[in-house]
C-alpha cells in the first residue's frame, strides 16, 4: 500500500516537533532556492557561476541545497553572476513589515 505524499506531510504538520524544526531552517530553505531558481533563471551551470565568482561548483551547491551559507559578499557576487537583485530585508517581531 502506497501513503500519498500529501497525507505524510499532513502527518508532519500536525508534530509539533516536526514545525519546530521546518520553521528553524526555513530562512535557510527560503535562501537556497532563491539562489537555485537565479541560476536556473540565467540558464548557468552551478561551474558557470562558480567560474564567475571565484569558487568552486561544491560550494554552489552547498549553497543552493542549504548545506552551507554564502557570506553576503558572496550573495552579492552570486546575484551578479546570476543578473539577479540581491534584496535582504529584517522583519519585525510577529509582522511582515519590514524595518
Amino acid at each position: 500500500m502506497t501513503i500519498p505524499f500529501k497525507a505524510v506531510r499532513e502527518r508532519w504538520s500536525a508534530d509539533p516537533e516536526y514545525r519546530a524544526v521546518r520553521d528553524e531552517i526555513a530562512p535557510e530553505m527560503e535562501l537556497a532556492f532563491a539562489m537555485a531558481e537565479a541560476r536556473h533563471r540565467a540558464k548557468l551551470s552551478q561551474a558557470e557561476v562558480a567560474r564567475r565568482i571565484g569558487t568552486s561548483q561544491a560550494m554552489i551547491a552547498r549553497w543552493e541545497t542549504g548545506k552551507s551559507a554564502p557570506t553576503t559578499t558572496s550573495l552579492r557576487r552570486f546575484a551578479q553572476a546570476t543578473g539577479a537583485t540581491l534584496q535582504i530585508q529584517l522583519g519585525g517581531q510577529g509582522t511582515d513589515e519590514a524595518l
